[in-house]
């Protein structure tokens, strides 16, 4: 628990862009409205939806005097955030999407690692478990996944570079003042049809200025819905191309090599995105693009999978894959090259805690020829953390 009395703990602005969110508003709202964490004021900015959304948060607004509903024509999830970074008070911002839910002890545990460090600690970040249309968790995790590469901190620019570990834009704590120096969310990406990569560029704006911190536990219900993952891989292409192209600019001094492997791993994970909506020819160039760039997804048995399943559809298209899998998601690609015994499985049952407890169990470092690849980088990128650090 936080040792101090109320009056003397900062106050949280919670900021939630809303966009036709009817469906999950309620359950995201419940979720933060049950935080142990008390001392919070929450930012709900509804983006011009045509749904319920503005009903069903001005019912949630008038049992909790600490919601202040926003409205804004549609601009963007951006825009959506800035809005309400620009009327909060609090001395940290805490985003949460509508969709998302958090656990009851997330902000109090941010908060109070971020209270233990100092002002060179810019954002405080958690873990995430992935959940379903019923809040039930789904997926697969892996300890070494969760405890040498998602628990990264202190000087972490390069790693972020090469791979969001945040995850989601709904896990981190970040301090006011870091927005104040780098400005608030891009809203050039959506005037450029180039959404996407909002979050992974404020956290790299953030990593250039300030250290970051983790939580190692799972805070953060992350929605997996199929129908979102079967819209926007183009946008989502240009959105990472233009936030590196910026970043490459500003910083020669990291290798290409790094940008090259960052390039490679969101090309098949935008691959996997379209192959899930059934765009198989998108997903064959998606491909090639990762082996252009670089040659390790040619070591995973999933890609030679996919690449068939696609030449089928597209020879018989009106025929039905008998080679596709019930579930095209990138979290059943990412369980498939995992070694089984490294991984926590989820069934019907499975909590939070329980999922905690075995991330902590004895396991084996990955031993396959690409888990060994990305293991080796993975150590490479953390050196020059370091290095740039000095």
């Amino acid at each position: 628990m936080i040792n101090k009395i109320k009056g003397e703990l900062p106050l949280v602005s919670v900021i939630i862009p809303a966009y036709n969110a009817e469906a999950f508003i309620s359950r995201t709202l419940q979720s933060v409205i049950s935080q142990t964490y008390k001392n919070i004021e929450i930012l709900v900015v509804d983006d011009g939806s045509r749904d319920k959304t503005v009903e069903i948060v001005e019912s949630f607004a008038q049992k909790d005097s600490r919601i202040i509903l926003l409205k804004q024509p549609n601009s963007g999830v951006a825009s959506a955030r800035n809005l309400a970074i620009e009327n909060s008070r609090g001395e940290y911002i805490a985003p949460i999407d509508a969709d998302d839910i958090w656990y009851p002890q997330k902000l109090e545990k941010q908060v109070q690692c971020m209270l233990q460090g100092d002002i060179s600690v810019g954002l405080v970040y958690a873990w995430s478990v992935f959940i379903d249309k019923e809040d039930k968790i789904i997926g697969q995790y892996s300890p070494h996944n969760y405890l040498n590469i998602l628990s990264v901190e202190g000087e972490v620019f390069p790693a972020m570079l090469y791979t969001n570990f945040i995850i989601n834009s709904s896990a981190p704590l970040i301090r006011r003042v870091c927005f104040e120096k780098i400005g608030g969310y891009s809203c050039k990406l959506r005037e450029q049809n180039a959404q996407g990569c909002e979050d992974w560029d404020i956290y790299l704006r953030i990593a250039e200025h300030y250290q970051f911190r983790v939580v190692p536990e799972f805070l953060i219900g992350y929605r997996q819905l199929q129908e979102s993952m079967s819209n926007g891989c183009k946008t989502m292409e240009k959105s990472y191309k233009l936030v590196m192209a910026d970043f490459q600019k500003k910083h020669p001094e990291i290798p290409t090599y790094i940008y090259d492997w960052s390039a490679s791993s969101y090309y098949v994970y935008l691959a996997w995105k379209s192959r899930a909506s059934g765009d198989y020819w998108s997903t064959l160039i998606l491909l090639y693009k990762a082996i252009k760039l670089d040659y390790s997804p040619l070591l995973l048995r999933p890609v030679y999978q996919c690449i068939i399943e696609c030449l089928f559809n597209i020879a018989a298209k009106p025929i039905t894959s008998f080679i596709r899998s019930d579930n095209h998601s990138w979290l059943q690609f990412q369980e498939k090259f995992d070694f089984p015994k490294n991984r926590v499985v989820v069934n019907q049952l499975t909590t939070v805690s329980d999922i905690q407890n075995q991330i902590h169990q004895p396991h084996k470092l990955p031993w396959k020829p690409h888990a060994r690849i990305m293991w080796q980088r993975w150590l490479k990128v953390l050196q020059l953390c370091r290095t740039l650090s000095h």
